[in-house]
């Protein structure tokens, strides 16, 4: 398996990462932060201590730390089902 990286998060798997929400349209969900634990089309599931938050990724903007550094991801980026996300063809716009 490839090590994830900032270049392929949108096709890796998220589960098992630490994450942190950056920007939502709920306020009361920012700065939450925990370790996905689960992942649905539309959904992230974040273990908060014993609590489990879930978050719509389409109004979210999500930043995971990954071992190099951290990175903020759009969650429109994310929606769709995990198995398809990481099928999925990825334009660069840069």
């Amino acid at each position: 398996m490839t090590p994830i990286i900032p270049r392929n998060i949108l096709r890796h798997e998220l589960i098992g990462l630490d994450v942190r929400i950056v920007q939502d349209s709920n306020p009361c969900n920012i700065s939450i932060s925990g370790k996905v634990i689960d992942e649905s089309r539309n959904t992230v599931s974040i273990r908060v201590g014993d609590e489990v938050k879930r978050i719509a990724k389409q109004n979210a903007t999500f930043s995971f730390s990954l071992p190099e550094k951290v990175v903020e991801v759009e969650g429109q980026a994310l929606v769709g089902r995990p198995e398809d996300r990481v099928k999925r063809k990825i334009r660069r716009r840069w």
